[in-house]
């Protein structure tokens, strides 16, 4: 199995459980496609550098996982139809480092 980091970024008036909610579909999809989440992180509301899809905001969600070829085109298929998500993008790496969060929330 290859290891695989994927970040995705949902509109920014995405309701905390449609979140919760999406993110377990697309952990569904994984673990039914011959995949394992190793771990997934909640990255927060961010601005845009411009607009994309006439959006300035986002929320970001970043998914360390292991599986196949299969398992990233399954999930990239679904992702393409779904009207939440504004971006997505799968990075194939050679380890994961599953101690360090690059961006932790802040509690201010």
């Amino acid at each position: 199995m290859n290891s695989y980091e994927h970040t995705l970024i949902t509109k920014q008036d995405l309701q905390e459980n449609q979140a919760k909610t999406l993110i377990s579909k697309y952990e569904e999809i994984i673990t039914k496609n011959e995949g394992k989440v190793l771990k997934t992180e909640e990255w927060g509301l961010k601005n845009f550098s411009h607009k994309i899809k006439n959006n300035k905001k986002g929320f970001y969600f970043h998914i360390k996982l292991e599986g196949t070829g299969k398992t990233i085109f399954e999930l990239e298929k679904a992702e393409n139809i779904d009207q939440m998500l504004i971006r997505f993008l799968t990075v194939k790496v050679k380890k994961h480092d599953l101690d360090k969060t690059y961006f932790e929330k802040k509690d201010t």
